[in-house]
């Protein structure tokens, strides 16, 4: 494994990174979270036994491996307490070996109310956010009005600072939005509780990593979301609050961008979309209902139902490219088994003038339309192979296909849900 590897989804996110940074993790030292919040989930399965992580690292299911939450990860109280006393429960301890960067935004209560309340009034036109405060939490970061976690151990600072900040989400609360509002007290109590529950984790993650590195240690770096959900470089505005792109990697966790090896881009063999937002190759029809049956499309942290179509490899070149991809890891290919003929997408058709397209952060989905090759499929099972050469020949020429648009090889093929359903030998 290289020295420092990122980990990143090249789709709207749900591309089971969480696995792979699983994989992976077993040869690290170190996995770093660097952005979003528990709006993101990875699902695990290991030896049947199934983990659903949102905030913390999947290196945490191997002994001895270091877990960080970055500077540009926005926590949330009751959900870090909460994951990590589910953990525990199943682990053992684990505190020991997770480390929190003090300039972590913390999620109040009222982040969240004003998360719900945006979303309702848009009505139709909403983003369709997990309504988790992530977004007004990033806001108040960049406004610099928000509480960081190191502001808890100036409590008095802390206290006056939260009292203004929350004060102000009620005026928005209650004067625009004519809901709810926060009680201020409540949200002091909860952060003072947190504070004890928190205080053991906290250090410089950023002079932690670089010292790992200095030493000659592996370290991974774990995106959440998918790099089609940057904030700058997505399909705006159905994007999260977040750099999720290699550019989050780098202010995330503070290491340079020299010191990264590898970046390791994650795609499924198909796409999915949760939420609102324009899908050039989605499939509102009985094959992307197989499609959503079969891969067990449902968000791990919501349960929203993800919308599924065709692999999209107009998009997934310029994610590849724009975040330096070195390999990529194809996941759920047994998704496809059974399909007489498999449909990708290679070109964007402008509507209305048909004029060829192809992605950047500036194009607009709603008005291209996909344009496909047709593959032969493949009926022979996928489901569980290990070994490259097993693989049926359409599905070897399906991969063989996906490398020669996009320019990467494939070093790695997810076939199923758990940890050993991987193929590993490709050269």
């Amino acid at each position: 494994m290289c020295a420092c590897a990122v980990v990143l989804g090249l789709q709207w996110g749900d591309e089971g990174k969480g696995k792979v940074v699983d994989l992976v993790a077993q040869h690290a030292d170190a996995v770093v979270r660097f952005q979003g919040g528990h709006n993101a989930g990875h699902t695990l399965v290991v030896k049947n036994e199934k983990f659903i992580l949102h905030l913390i690292p999947s290196g945490i299911l191997h002994d001895g491996v270091q877990c960080f939450l970055g500077q540009g990860v926005v926590i949330s109280p009751d959900a870090l307490r909460g994951e990590i006393m589910e953990l525990e429960s199943r682990l053992g301890p684990i505190r020991d070996r997770i480390s929190i960067h003090p300039a972590c935004s913390i999620i109040l209560p009222s982040h969240i109310e004003l998360d719900l309340a945006r979303e309702h009034a848009k009505g139709a036109t909403k983003i369709g956010t997990t309504g988790k405060g992530i977004g007004p939490t990033y806001e108040d970061k960049y406004a610099r009005r928000g509480i960081r976690i190191g502001d808890l151990f100036d409590w008095e600072q802390c206290t006056s600072k939260v009292r203004d900040l929350v004060a102000y989400h009620n005026f928005l609360l209650e004067s625009y939005y004519s809901t709810k509002t926060v009680d201020i007290h409540g949200v002091e109590d909860q952060l003072q509780q947190f504070r004890q529950f928190v205080e053991p984790m906290v250090r410089d993650t950023t002079q932690a990593l670089r010292d790992l590195r200095d030493s000659g240690k592996s370290i991974v770096l774990e995106g959440a979301q998918g790099a089609l959900l940057d904030i700058d470089l997505g399909s705006f505005p159905y994007v999260t609050s977040s750099h999720t792109s290699i550019g989050g990697a780098i202010t995330g966790s503070g290491l340079p961008p020299q010191s990264i090896d590898q970046v390791l881009g994650i795609a499924k063999a198909y796409t999915t979309r949760v939420g609102n937002g324009p899908f050039p190759t989605e499939q509102s029809n009985e094959i992307g209902k197989l499609m959503h049956s079969r891969g067990a499309e449902k968000g791990a942290t919501t349960g929203r139902d993800r919308r599924c179509g065709w692999l999209d490899l107009v998009a997934l070149k310029s994610a590849v490219k724009v975040n330096g991809v070195t390999e990529l890891c194809l996941t759920k290919l047994d998704v496809l088994d059974g399909f007489e003929s498999v449909m990708v997408c290679t070109e964007y058709k402008q509507d209305g003038d048909g004029s060829s397209s192809g992605y950047s952060s500036k194009t607009d989905l709603s008005r291209v339309s996909a344009c496909y090759t047709k593959l032969s499929g493949w009926y022979e099972s996928t489901h569980n192979l290990t070994e490259f050469a097993a693989l049926p020949k359409n599905a070897k020429k399906y991969l063989e296909f996906i490398e020669n648009c996009i320019g990467v090889p494939i070093k790695m093929v997810s076939t199923g849900p758990s940890r050993a359903a991987t193929i590993t030998d490709r050269v």
